[in-house]
């Protein structure tokens, strides 16, 4: 599933995919759909695989759309 089908702001979603990253990683792949239906999230992967995206991305989305989506 590439960034795009997750829902995340325009903005967002250009962002990412302006700095080369095209396809999710596994681990975010599984993360980002659930931390963006609110649900808890915990993540174990290996240094390296975008965990830290995986956590960030759906903060970011939140915030986005709590100052409007600018």
């Amino acid at each position: 599933m590439p960034f795009t089908h997750f829902g995340l702001t325009d903005p967002l979603v250009r962002g990412i995919l302006a700095t080369g990253y095209t396809a999710p990683t596994d681990i975010q792949s599984q993360a980002i759909p659930a931390a963006l239906a609110g649900s808890d999230i915990i993540g174990c992967a290996q240094t390296g695989t975008g965990k830290t995206a995986a956590f960030v991305l759906p903060i970011l989305d939140r915030l986005s759309h709590e100052r409007g989506g600018r």
